[in-house]
């Protein structure tokens, strides 16, 4: 059964860093594009961050390019995001989501994890 797992959230100060990981069991990661997505209470849902599958191409939306950064551990089968110099509105859960190869966005995603809540205050 494919399973994605977040884990790593947490309450932080402005200013602070948190690593997310997604865990993947059921499959393995390097086959798919691993995208990270977050969401608030009365938004929609929005993209973060996104690692694709077999050339490792990494997208960042313009909220999170040069603070955040994915990487993938084939040898763990995990996927992570770095956060740095976080701000409160980048409180949200995130999620992590997977399809094979290629990022897209939230509609193309097959499989997601449950959360993880990221909370920045002070």
């Amino acid at each position: 059964q494919l399973q994605l797992v977040e884990s790593g959230g947490g309450l932080v100060q402005p200013g602070g860093s948190l690593r997310l990981s997604c865990a993947a069991s059921g499959f393995t990661l390097d086959n798919y594009a691993i995208g990270w997505f977050r969401q608030v209470p009365g938004k929609e849902r929005e993209g973060v961050s996104c690692i694709s599958g077999h050339n490792g191409i990494t997208y960042y939306s313009d909220l999170t390019k040069g603070r955040f950064t994915i990487s993938r551990d084939n040898a763990e089968n995990t996927v992570y995001l770095q956060m740095n110099s976080l701000k409160p509105e980048d409180t949200a859960v995130y999620y992590c989501a997977a399809r094979l190869i290629y990022c897209s966005g939230v509609e193309a995603m097959n499989y997601w994890g449950k959360g993880t809540l990221v909370t920045v205050s002070s």
